[in-house]
């Protein structure tokens, strides 16, 4: 299976930007990445085909959480469907949505659904489609400890810059077993528009009423630079590689970057009071106490659960109501059915959470008044990847 997001340290590449012959092109020359061929006949044989009259190149952006997914995807619908191109630019949830606003794209990207007020200013009209789900974890880089965990008290207060060693009593109590040394903490966040961050942001003021007076929530807030040491980085690309960069680093990613490039997770104090480390298995418990409404917009802000991880979220597609070019409705349809059904299968592999049959079917209905000349089909049973 292709690791789009393994990020190498010496030197420093990432891939943000990458048309579908580009990204092949990139991982060849990375060397040590295999091509699974097995997945792309097993698509093949199972895609709905559609009447294309000629090649179709659609382009979305935004979110940089669910990108090294989406371009798992689109790799795989393109060897499926050879006339189908999808290109997507990982800039970020803000910049998807203002890209996506004024008609510049196909389709968009975000981790946070549109509020009522976004929607409003786009004419041709919305759909908003979660396509997956996955933890944002906090990871840190430092020397010899394991096994971190961090009280509601503690990790706000890292984030507020009240508290700036880990040698500070507030991650001690917590952490008996463990030698933390003195040594300062350096926190390092988003610079860019990021739903990442909203959803973090949320989390905190959901949490902390001192947070939410103090910073609030966003895609951007004014971090307290004055009160510690703080880097932002662009993306989870960025924040990742700066946190391999810097002992005594530590910051907010999405799950899959986390694993896929060996940064160490703490355990999460949740609503319930345990401590939570992030897995498939934890966000799962999280979506299990969530209700996904007809609309398919939902924030999770502090779920309940004694199992849940504290910081889940889906990440929507964006998409238009009404598309001028027919060609192009009858593919963002593909699109979407490729990634319900061959899309979810690699989800859990790459360290997000597969939608259940019954979310599913309901993003498919939702998705098909795109094209009156495509209908979306979503198979009925799932054998999700292990």
């Amino acid at each position: 299976m292709l690791n789009f997001f393994k990020l190498e340290q010496r030197p420093f590449r990432l891939i943000s930007s990458l048309s579908i012959l580009a990204l092949i092109v990139s991982l060849g020359a990375c060397g040590g990445t295999t091509y699974d061929d097995s997945s792309i006949e097993r698509t093949a044989t199972n895609i709905n085909k559609p009447p294309l009259e000629g090649k179709v190149i659609l382009t979305g952006a935004g979110a940089s959480f669910p990108a090294p997914l989406y371009q798992n995807w689109f790799v795989q619908l393109n060897s499926a469907i050879p006339e189908l191109q999808v290109n997507y630019q990982s800039i970020g949830s803000g910049a998807g949505v203002e890209q996506f606003t004024i008609g510049t794209v196909d389709f968009g990207a975000s981790d946070v659904a549109m509020k009522d007020e976004e929607i409003a200013k786009v004419s041709r009209g919305v759909i908003l489609l979660p396509m997956t789900a996955g933890s944002i974890v906090i990871a840190y880089n430092l020397s010899g400890v394991q096994g971190l965990k961090l009280s509601r008290e503690a990790y706000v207060g890292i984030m507020q810059g009240s508290i700036t060693n880990w040698s500070d009593p507030k991650i001690v109590e917590a952490n008996p077993d463990l030698s933390l040394p003195n040594q300062p903490i350096t926190v390092v966040h988003r610079s860019d528009g990021s739903g990442t961050t909203e959803v973090f942001t949320k989390h905190l003021s959901a949490i902390s009423s001192e947070w939410e007076t103090m910073i609030g929530q966003g895609k951007s807030v004014e971090w307290p630079t004055t009160k510690g040491r703080f880097i932002g980085s662009k993306g989870n690309e960025g924040v990742t590689a700066t946190i391999q960069q810097n002992e005594g680093a530590i910051g907010y990613i999405e799950y899959g970057y986390a694993k896929n490039n060996g940064l160490t997770m703490a355990a999460l104090e949740n609503l319930s009071g345990n401590y939570i480390e992030p897995s498939d298995e934890s966000a799962e418990h999280t979506l299990d106490a969530v209700t996904l409404p007809e609309n398919l917009r939902v924030f999770i802000t502090d779920p309940k659960g004694d199992q849940s991880y504290p910081i889940v979220t889906y990440t929507w597609i964006l998409a238009y109501k009404q598309y001028d070019d027919p060609q192009k409705a009858i593919a963002m349809e593909a699109m979407i059915e490729h990634a319900l059904n061959y899309g979810q299968e690699a989800s859990k592999e790459l360290g997000y959470v597969a939608l259940p049959p019954s979310i599913k079917k309901k993003i498919a209905a939702a998705a098909d008044v795109i094209s009156p000349d495509y209908t979306i089909k979503v198979k009925q049973t799932d054998n999700f990847l292990d």
